[in-house]
């Protein structure tokens, strides 16, 4: 099993660009720690598994790093992980993977040239088959219940590479299509999400991004007025004229200003996901 320790592990740290940022290296900066989540447990995972996913043992190990990614709370590390897995698998399921495709995915994922043969190993496994593409996504709805616009954020990117090699470019395979709802029902995503994405909707960068609920100090199971109130009064207790009655610093003020933008932008956010 050393050879999946050996691939990850060369993944690991990789730097990214475009709108994931730095999220896919730092994610998997500890993937090949020896003492966790790859190496296999005592008498190794190929009897185990190939006993039960046989022939697709290479795809079966991508999901066991998947799943326990999930089960030790390294979630970003499963996202990571599933954004390769899934882009290969929307790419291959209407037909074979082509250059548009690969070039679609590399916009998101700039890969430095020492690591380019691992991330290519990665993808390539993925795609050998694609009905699988559903239990890697639903790991990521338990793993994201709570942070919906990272999943959103993971369909904006399906759809880009789904549409990559189609003509007009707005359109979609059927097959393409087919998977694209499916993830959708998985992650359990408003319909607007489904149309923001359909539209060609941008994503958000991930990296480092708050969750909008946290960012809000509620949860995500309050109800729409619960969060409508929580709103209003940060927003409040934020503004500049309640600042300044305070007696509050130009530094002061200027950071309060910050909050009010993170605070709209969460806001915003919920409200389009909740179609408010």
């Amino acid at each position: 099993m050393a050879f999946f320790g050996k691939i990850f592990g060369t993944v690991a740290g990789f730097a990214t660009g475009g709108p994931m940022g730095a999220l896919l290296g730092a994610a998997l900066g500890h993937a090949a720690d020896k003492k966790t989540l790859l190496n296999p447990p005592p008498g190794g995972w190929a009897e185990q598994w190939k006993r039960k996913v046989s022939p697709d043992f290479m795809g079966a190990a991508s999901y066991i790093a998947v799943k326990m990614a999930v089960n030790t709370g390294k979630k970003d590390q499963a996202l990571a992980l599933c954004m390769i897995i899934l882009s290969a698998k929307i790419a291959r399921c209407d037909g074979p993977v082509n250059r548009k495709e690969i070039d679609a995915f590399k916009r998101f994922f700039i890969v430095p040239p020492q690591q380019q043969e691992a991330v290519g190993k990665l993808f390539d496994q993925a795609r050998v088959r694609t009905d699988d593409y559903y239990k890697f996504a639903e790991e990521l709805a338990i793993a994201f219940k709570d942070e919906k616009n990272k999943l959103e954020n993971l369909l904006i990117l399906l759809f880009t590479i789904a549409r990559a090699d189609q003509e007009p470019s707005t359109a979609l395979h059927t097959q393409e299509e087919k998977i694209l709802r499916h993830i959708h029902k998985i992650f359990e995503l408003p319909p607007s999400a489904w149309e923001y994405a359909f539209n060609g909707g941008n994503p958000r960068s991930v990296t480092n991004e708050p969750n909008p609920y946290e960012a809000l100090g509620i949860h995500s199971d309050a109800t729409d007025e619960e969060i409508r109130n929580q709103w209003r009064k940060l927003v409040r207790e934020h503004h500049p004229d309640v600042m300044a009655a305070k007696g509050a610093s130009k530094k002061q003020m200027a950071d309060s200003a910050i909050q009010i933008v993170k605070i709209n932008a969460a806001w915003d956010y919920i409200k389009r996901n909740r179609g408010l």
